[in-house]
């Protein structure tokens, strides 16, 4: 673990480096993500001017509902975003070579070597949206709270960063992961609802359970507004989603990886 804790370290000074060099870019990007996350919250905003509550959930609520949601994607952004969707570039270029000669595990490898500041230093303002809409409700979530909470968010993001390695590693067999990124998008804003929300059988198997892109944010705000459910599926749910989408990318990469056709061939 200290070795690939020194390789990522490596590679994220680069990333730094690289980024202060080309410093209108970093905050360009910076700013472009900052207004989404504006734009997300003035919705939230716009739509309680003409109700009190959207499927049980009030203004503030909603609001750290949609702050945690924002949470993990700039965490997936920040360390893993730019890494895999250059993966499918480099399996199509054949410079997917340079990282089969690295000193580690080659998803390891592709999928870490990039760091984006700008993500990162945005989700500082997401822990803000959090902190400030349970400081609106007045809530005071004890140290077990914070501590559940911080598990359920980086299951959030593992279960993120497996679903989207899944996703790029079918280019070992199309040749081409076009489409994916919009895909992903559509799908994440599925995981800024209530659980409420989702009233159908298809719609609860499918955006529930099956792809747990509401499990994700619902699960880790429910901790901090004390809406936790009893039932096992809440309480473990996150966990074993995170350790089942973590065990299906690696058997679809390592399996992918087998087809791989290198430059030199």
């Amino acid at each position: 673990m200290l070795h690939y804790l020194r390789i990522w370290f490596a590679s994220a000074r680069y990333s730094i480096i690289r980024t202060m060099m080309f410093r209108g870019d970093f905050i360009v990007w910076s700013l472009v993500e900052l207004f989404w996350m504006t734009v997300n919250l003035l919705l939230i905003s716009v739509i309680y001017r003409h109700t009190d509550s959207i499927a049980g959930w009030n203004q503030y609520e909603m609001m750290l509902l949609v702050g945690t949601s924002m949470l993990i994607q700039r965490f997936l952004m920040g360390f893993f975003w730019s890494s895999i969707f250059e993966m499918g570039r480099n399996v199509r270029s054949g410079h997917f070579d340079f990282f089969l000669a690295q000193p580690g595990n080659v998803m390891f490898m592709a999928t870490t070597r990039k760091l984006d500041p700008d993500g990162l230093i945005n989700a500082g303002v997401a822990a803000a949206v959090v902190i400030y809409a349970a400081n609106q409700l007045g809530l005071h979530p004890g140290p077990g709270d914070l501590l559940l909470y911080g598990l359920m968010v980086l299951s959030g993001l593992v279960i993120h960063y497996s679903i989207l390695v899944l996703s790029i590693s079918l280019v070992f067999w199309l040749t081409s992961a076009h489409g994916v990124e919009g895909t992903y998008f559509t799908l994440t804003e599925f995981s800024r609802l209530p659980r409420e929300a989702f009233k159908g059988i298809v719609t609860q198997v499918l955006f529930v359970w099956l792809l747990p892109v509401v499990v994700v944010s619902n699960a880790p705000a429910r901790v901090l507004l004390d809406r936790f459910d009893q039932d096992w599926r809440w309480t473990f749910g996150p966990f074993l989603f995170a350790v089942a989408w973590f065990a299906l990318a690696v058997f679809v990469f390592h399996r992918g990886l087998r087809r791989y056709a290198s430059a030199s061939s």
